[in-house]
């Protein structure tokens, strides 16, 4: 059986050196990257299973590498960063990673949680026409949101394609380019414009505080997060 692969992501020789070694002496097999961009390359030839990611590339923002590998991959990914603040474990787990490590470390450790991270299958999006989220039911056939008291409220086909878009990728970053690239439409202002209108009357319909709103996040210059726990029947 083919062992997994695992890819690392890191401008530093000597951190790329110990991991390389701890993991090969543990039976994976790895590639390392020193910049964002030869590994985004190396996509295209294979997919690993788990990537190690440093937010500090010399190449782009280490953050905007993990929320596209966890919404476009189907590898783990997990941090590994000299970044120690309890925001920035936060925002990196807020915006898809699996895990995130801090430097120093000792490989026995990250070849441990990489075994116990490949032990946990991922969640894959289940096509249906019912979802349930923090006493919710949004029924697709039927273009109505029932709340845990029975009441129904009416959605758009076009608010649909947003909320089926956030429920299936529930708790990962959608940035405007992805929610361009999966409903269709142009890209530019008017896009935007009509992805903000959708999602407002989403949020009034979910009870939503817009000031505050506990469901749907917006992550400023990124993107969203659906925050719910859900269930599709």
């Amino acid at each position: 059986m083919t062992q997994p692969l695992v890819t690392i992501v890191d401008d530093e020789p000597e951190i790329r050196r110990i991991l390389t070694d701890a993991l090969e002496d543990a039976g994976f097999r790895t590639q390392s990257f020193a910049r964002a961009r030869e590994f985004e390359a190396s996509l295209k030839r294979a997919t690993p299973d788990v990537c190690l990611v440093d937010l500090s590339l010399p190449d782009t923002d280490g953050l905007a590498l993990v929320h596209r590998l966890a919404l476009e991959q189907g590898a783990a990914v997990i941090i590994i960063s000299g970044r120690a603040q309890v925001q920035d474990r936060v925002t990196g787990l807020e915006l898809g990673a699996d895990d995130y490590i801090t430097k120093p470390f000792d490989p026995a450790e990250v070849v441990a949680r990489i075994r116990a991270r490949l032990r946990s299958p991922r969640v894959q999006a289940v096509q249906s026409d019912t979802a349930r989220f923090n006493g919710w039911s949004a029924y697709f056939d039927r273009y109505i949101l029932e709340n845990e008291d029975g009441a129904e409220t009416s959605f758009s086909h076009a608010e649909g394609e947003v909320l089926r878009l956030f429920l299936e990728s529930p708790k990962r970053l959608i940035s405007r380019a992805q929610m361009q690239e999966a409903l269709g439409g142009g890209a530019g202002d008017s896009f935007d414009r009509a992805m903000d209108v959708r999602i407002s009357r989403l949020r009034t319909k979910l009870g939503e505080d817009p000031k505050n709103p506990r469901l749907i996040k917006t992550i400023y210059g990124a993107g969203y997060i659906f925050l719910g726990d859900v269930e599709w029947a």
